[in-house]
């Protein structure tokens, strides 16, 4: 019996070594075997520092009494307490393996196996590992050789003399000699056989790939061949007999347990096709039947039994159409969907603890890279390893991933994987989910160095690097380039500068001299930034090519690489940020605007990618947005030059944010298909656009305001949104159709507040049209009262008494758009209460007014149509176009308004589903005017795009006419499809508008 005081003693310092139950290790501790050294504080320590001091201490005590007696158990504890390594080896796998503890229990002297390790031994390859199995001559004596070897590389794990990249390869060696020693068994027990044939044993999967875990299937393909002269049909049975005899032996569970299961399922036809072919018969099968991923398989594809001869032959046969897969239409995307495919059928309940097959699991990274093999490495055959973490600091070295994404891929890589081997190490069973007991957490947590609170950190750090992982697989594995890159012919996954040539003709550029030069300039070069050029130029050149003009995206691409080129996030953007370089690849050959646009400040490139950079992504900002961005700038800058300068600056920006979602989405990438909805498209556009407008002005006021008259302003001042700004469907290339409105603050004579009034609408306008590098921003006062001939600020009072006496038809229908944009709200509110009754006239409009709407009309069609115009293809002003939609659309509101609530808002489209809600129009016809109207307002985005500056009707180049061609959804050769579909369109509007507008 022990006494209290030392009980009390022992139990503290047992729970200080990290026993959890001190009560059962002290009486271990005080059993016979461990009696004379239970004190011995090396003991304790070394206990102390297993993953499981408890299971380390129980499978010593269960050692020591499987010893054959007294003398074995006093050798084996004497040589425990005198060499480290020794003790360091055998507690450690005890520690961490319960069924290493029984292996051990049942075979007490393989402890021996642990004892020294000679220099050779520190990692054995697989001739070590044959020696260690060579005395093995049946199933079961190869299986307790198997464990004993077993036994010493898991030692080596647990003390940490070899990582887990060379611990996988040591567990893919040792299945290698394994599988030798299998196949010699099956042959000494069929010599008949094993003479009539050749048998070659190609490893699959982990194991070919020297990557290994401790308890897996072993994957293999059997390749057989006719001796001599012998009957092929007969040889071939007789090398499924060995075959099948083999893995017989090392599947079939004893006392011992099991080897582990040889899967030959990879095989041509699955389990379906027959176990051992010939090579002809392989490569006949891989020519013509194939999936995709068998090619993806034969990465790891390595000769390691039998006739090492045949089965290189095997590899050497099959090796150029696994580097030709990747030319197979929809590779990619079977690849992908592979994956996908993967996670869907994990059971719900597991999906959280699947370390292997979960997302941000070990399989996400194994894609990844095999992905990246496939596609990249036809052309570089450095890539070409079947070892996952060697594939991947390839694809780094080669400039195929970042070195940060690659450095952050191989620790999340070595974490799981060093998980998954923990937890297998504990029973020996293949599994690949992390426990949910909390005891097995603490000794997978211990294992790995995790000491603190082995259990919270354990789950801390597999969900960051399972987040990682999750992040650079969707990164990595899915971007548009690698779909892109794939669907190149042979060859092309590296330029030289005479398939270069032949390219640029073939894919249609006009100046191929000039695209070479250009391709000269950004490829050539041994730096890393010229690597990844040639990485992406090829992808490149292709999406150009689909577009009209291929030679000016290519241009606009060079001109950005080398305002960006010392730039370090802009080609890892393009490479690795999703569809950035399919986007930019778009937005550089649609047309002048976004180039030009972007060229002003090329850093607006980052906006392309997933993460968006500044303001995130493509989709515009909201005009809350926009106007704090604005003001805060406003309220940074020195003076209201500098101020207006930073809000154009915004202005030119969010522009080509809006310019080049736009295209992206008429124009569609792989990942982005063209949006269906046109009309929402023009929605967003117009809406993106007058929200800008407005933000700017609103900036412009701020600015001008606080730089003559600080704070407060001696009048209230408005500013009323009209025409296309008021309807929220400006263009690219609109003015901003205004009137200003303000009200002198009380005990402000009217002159003082006039003054001040029109010294603010003088010195915006002054401001926003400065030349610099920022588009200008034309502010259009003309619908004001009297027109050009009237006072550009008026008071309240004013505009009320001008309306109230001397308004025309023509400008109640003008106001039927107004709305406040900027200034003072309440003056805003105002105004709009003020013109109400105008708009939306008390019983509508009698007949002399409708009459006056018609003859204006019908004059404006006659006047304002330019000289030489097409009518028919005339967007605003000819029949069916933009005018005759909307003054349709106007007339209903101002006759209807009254009784509408619906129909009183500025939006054209808005009023026309009011107006056919409230059944004024039919269905059909409302359908037909809002799809001319949306056509003829993506004609003039189209041509404002492609030429850079405004226009109405179709441009006459060819190429401008190809380019709008292609934005409206007219693939190339369709520049007649595309006028008869606007002419059709157009034509159907018009007679709708005669009946409606005219009464014909």
């Amino acid at each position: 019996m022990s006494a209290p005081g030392r009980r009390s003693s022992t139990f503290t310092r047992l729970l200080r070594h990290g026993f959890t139950d001190p009560s059962a290790a002290e009486r271990l501790l005080d059993s016979v075997e461990l009696m004379h050294v239970r004190d011995d504080p090396v003991l304790l320590e070394a206990l102390g520092a297993t993953a499981d001091p408890d299971l380390a201490l129980l499978g010593l005590v269960r050692l020591l009494e499987a010893q054959p007696g007294p003398t074995a158990r006093h050798e084996l504890l004497d040589t425990l307490i005198a060499a480290k390594p020794l003790r360091d080896r055998l507690l450690g796998v005890l520690g961490a393996s319960a069924a290493l503890g029984d292996h051990l229990h049942r075979h007490p002297r393989d402890w021996e196996a642990l004892v020294t390790y000679e220099p050779r031994d520190l990692h054995p390859g697989v001739e070590e590992f044959e020696r260690g199995l060579a005395e093995a001559t049946d199933p079961v004596s190869l299986r307790v050789a198997y464990r004993r070897c077993l036994l010493s590389i898991a030692a080596r794990d647990v003390c940490g003399t070899t990582d887990i990249a060379e611990n996988a390869a040591e567990l893919a060696d040792l299945a290698t000699a394994t599988l030798r020693a299998a196949l010699a068994i099956a042959s000494a027990a069929a010599p008949e056989d094993a003479a009539m044939c050749r048998l070659a044993v190609v490893a699959m999967g982990k194991c070919g790939g020297h990557e290994l875990n401790y308890v897996s299937d072993v994957d293999v393909i059997f390749v057989g061949e006719a001796v001599d002269s012998a009957d092929e049909d007969k040889a071939l049975r007789a090398a499924t007999r060995l075959a099948s005899h083999m893995m017989r032996i090392c599947s079939e569970t004893t006392v011992e347990g099991s080897i582990w299961p040889v899967d030959a399922n990879l095989r041509p036809e699955g389990r379906n096709g027959p176990l051992v072919r010939t090579l002809s018969s392989h490569v006949a099968y891989y020519q013509r039947w194939a999936k995709t991923w068998e090619f993806q398989a034969l990465l790891k594809a390595r000769p390691v039994a039998g006739d090492i001869e045949l089965g290189e032959e095997y590899v050497t046969a099959l090796e150029p159409l696994v580097w030709k897969a990747a030319e197979r239409e929809n590779f990619v995307v079977d690849v992908q969907q592979m994956r996908r495919r993967v996670v869907e059928n994990i059971p719900v309940a597991e999906v959280d603890r699947e370390l292997k097959l979960g997302p941000g699991g070990l399989r996400d990274v194994e894609f990844a890279v095999q992905l990246l093999q496939l596609v990249h490495g036809r052309a570089d055959a450095g890539l070409r390893s079947g070892t996952t973490l060697n594939a991947l600091q390839a694809l780094a070295a080669g400039g195929y991933v970042g070195r940060a994404d690659a450095v952050q891929l191989d620790e999340a890589y070595r974490f799981l994987r060093s998980m998954e081997h923990r937890i297998q190490l504990y029973r020996l069973r293949r599994t690949h989910l992390v426990p949910e007991d909390e005891a097995d957490q603490r000794r997978i947590g211990r294992s790995l160095g995790l000491r603190v609170d082995p259990v919270a950190e354990l789950n801390r750090e597999w969900r960051r690097h399972a987040s990682v992982v999750r992040r650079l697989h969707e990164k990595l594995f899915y971007r548009p380039l690698l779909d892109a890159v794939a669907q190149l012919a042979p060859g092309e996954a590296r330029l030289s500068a005479e398939a270069a040539r032949e390219r640029l003709v073939a894919l249609g550029y006009a100046d191929p001299a000039a695209a070479l030069r250009h391709l000269e300039a950004l490829a050539s070069g041994v730096t890393r930034k010229a690597a990844i050029q040639r990485t992406l130029l090829p992808v490149l050149l292709g999406w150009f090519a689909d577009s009209a003009d291929p030679d000016a995206g290519l241009l606009n691409f060079r001109k950005v690489s080398d305002a960006l080129g010392k730039t370090p996030w802009y080609l890892r953007l393009l490479r690795d940020e999703g569809a950035a370089a399919e986007n930019l690849a778009r937005v550089l050959s649609a047309g002048r605007l976004a180039p030009d646009l972007l060229m002003r400040a090329p850093e607006a490139v980052a906006l392309l990618g997933d993460g968006g950079g500044d303001g995130g992504g493509l989709e515009p900002r909201g005009r809350e947005q926009l106007e704090q961005e604005i003001l805060a700038a406003v309220r940074r800058a020195q003076n209201a030059e500098q101020a207006v300068t930073a809000a154009r600056g915004v202005r030119r920006r969010e522009l080509f944010r809006t310019a080049a979602s736009d295209i992206v989405g008429s124009y569609g990438t792989e990942t982005q298909p063209a949006e269906a909805d046109e009309g929402s498209l023009v929605d967003r556009v117009g809406g993106a656009i007058s929200d800008l407008t407005a933000a700017t002005l609103a900036g412009t006021l701020r600015a001008v305001v606080r730089e003559s008259w600080g704070d407060t302003l001696p009048t209230r001042f408005a500013i009323i949104g009209m025409g296309r700004f008021g309807g929220h469907e400006l263009g690219y290339g609109s003015d901003a159709d205004v009137l200003f409105v303000h009200e002198p603050l009380e005990g402000v004579d009217e002159r003082t507040a006039a003054d001040a009034a029109n010294k603010v609408v003088s010195e915006m306008r002054r401001l926003l049209q400065i030349p610099s590098a920022d588009p200008p921003l034309l502010i259009d006062a003309d619908l004001r009262p009297e027109g050009k001939s009237g006072p550009l600020v008026r008071t309240l009072k004013s505009y009320e008494a001008y309306y109230r006496r001397w308004s025309l038809v023509w400008e109640s229908q003008a106001l039927l758009r107004a709305e406040p944009v900027a200034g003072d709200e309440d003056l805003g509110r105002r105004f709009v209460e003020l013109i109400d009754p105008l708009r939306y006239p008390a019983e509508g409009l009698g007949e002399d007014a409708v009459r006056e709407i018609r003859r204006l009309k019908a004059r404006m069609e006659s006047e304002r149509l330019p000289r030489g115009a097409d009518p028919k293809l005339h967007s605003k002003l000819g029949p069916g176009g933009l005018s005759d939609v909307e003054w349709t659309v106007q007339l209903l509101q101002m006759q209807h308004g009254w009784a509408e609530p619906g129909l009183r808002t500025t939006r054209t489209r808005e009023a026309l589903a009011a107006a056919c809600a409230a059944e004024l129009i039919s269905a059909e016809d409302a359908a037909t005017l809002d799809e001319a109207w949306v056509l003829a307002t993506r004609v003039r985005n189209a041509v404002m795009l492609v030429r850079g500056r405004a226009g109405d009707t179709f441009p006459s180049d060819v190429r401008e006419l190809a380019a709008v061609g292609r934005y409206l959804g007219f693939a190339d050769g369709h520049v007649g499809d595309m006028l008869d579909a606007y002419r059709r369109s157009a034509r159907r509007a018009r007679t709708v508008v005669e009946e409606l507008f005219y009464g014909a």
